[in-house]
């Protein structure tokens, strides 16, 4: 009896944080009715067309073949909550200011006069305003990605100043990166509107690539918090600032402990690469095999490498007592639309109170 009671309690949790976000033996099937009636229970009491919202929420959670747990569709709702209070496409404050300043930015980086970007911003658009009325009237992300992109094809210098490039980089109602969408749309269930980039600032893509990058990869957190910190730093950033934490701990070298274990994009060490390659001698390995299992730190598998292992027995053994082996990651969140001083700490716990109150709903 008390072994089954253990496993009861035990099952609601490791749903969410365990290795797999799919539906195993114990987790009975559930039915989209069943679902989707729960899921319009747990909406706040605010939101409109709860049945809409449950209806794609339901499909990104059988599409992915991840189990609808109260505790996932709790964490899905959280997160929703905290990014758009459940609007589609979030209004931004002074946007228009925003957007502007951006593309003063960007034309000074590449020496373009700043009186020129503002006679080119006076042409029509295919609106039929200027770029700069459409610019100041600007309240969304949508907004501005659409103002871009007429600005890029079809004004001169459009593409010499931004190649092609669009400043928007999150969007939807779970604010989720358009880059990631473009990375994760193989098995997208929804017949594509023109680019998965326009996909993303509906309900129905916003929330499936959401939930793709919430719930969509396997982790051994023993809390949610840190899946949620990971959401907005990045898969496997809480796991990767407990191991830089300990690295810092064996060497005595400070790190920043944001969940970057090697400099991407570049083959030149970074710091906490570099850390890592003065325990060489401790560790028994040399700068390349350590080189390519940091590159292991965006996949679960980084746990069972000789480094990862190698690395938490020094530093269980400095500390005397197992460390935690997922921590909040130290990142200061930076954005043209954030006046605040807030960090990805800050964002998991206010998502994690949010949780919090869904499940005691």
């Amino acid at each position: 009896m008390y072994l089954r009671r253990l496993i009861l309690c035990l099952t609601p949790m490791l749903v969410l944080a365990g290795c797999s976000t799919s539906r195993g033996p114990q987790q009975p099937p559930r039915s989209e009715s069943e679902v989707k009636a729960q899921i319009v229970r747990l909406l706040p009491a605010n939101v409109a067309d709860g049945k809409g919202w449950a209806q794609d929420i339901y499909t990104a959670f059988d599409t992915q073949k991840i189990y609808p747990s109260t505790e996932n569709i709790c964490a899905v709702l959280a997160v929703t909550e905290q990014e758009s209070t459940f609007q589609v496409d979030p209004p931004v404050p002074n946007m228009g200011k925003i957007a502007q300043d951006e593309i003063l930015r960007r034309a000074a980086k590449v020496y373009v006069p700043a009186v020129v970007v503002r006679t080119t911003l006076q042409l029509r658009s295919p609106t039929g305003k200027s770029y700069a009325e459409r610019l100041s009237a600007a309240r969304t992300e949508k907004d501005l990605s659409g103002i871009f992109d007429d600005f890029i094809s079809m004004v001169p210098l459009g593409n010499s100043l931004f190649g092609g490039f669009n400043p928007v980089h999150t969007a939807g109602p779970m604010q989720v990166s358009i880059d990631f969408a473009q990375q994760h749309a193989r098995g997208y269930p929804y017949t594509v509107d023109g680019t998965i980039r326009r996909e993303v600032f509906t309900r129905r893509g916003g929330m499936y690539f959401g939930i793709t990058h919430l719930l969509g990869y396997p982790v051994n957190y023993d809390q949610p918090l840190y899946r949620f910190a990971d959401f907005n730093a990045g898969w496997y950033a809480s796991r990767n600032a407990a191991f830089q934490a300990a690295v810092s701990r064996i060497t005595g070298t400070e790190l920043a402990l944001d969940g970057d274990l090697i400099r991407y994009g570049s083959l030149l060490p970074g710091t906490t690469e570099l850390a890592v390659r003065s325990l060489g001698a401790k560790l028994g390995m040399r700068n390349p095999s350590i080189r390519s299992q940091l590159e292991q730190g965006e996949q679960l598998d980084f746990e069972q490498t000789t480094l990862y292992t190698r690395v938490f027995a020094l530093a269980d053994a400095a500390a005397g007592k197992p460390l935690p082996r997922a921590i909040l990651p130290g990142i200061v969140l930076k954005s043209p639309k954030i006046t605040r001083n807030l960090t990805t700490a800050w964002f998991a716990k206010r998502v994690d109170e949010r949780y919090q109150r869904c499940m005691k709903r």
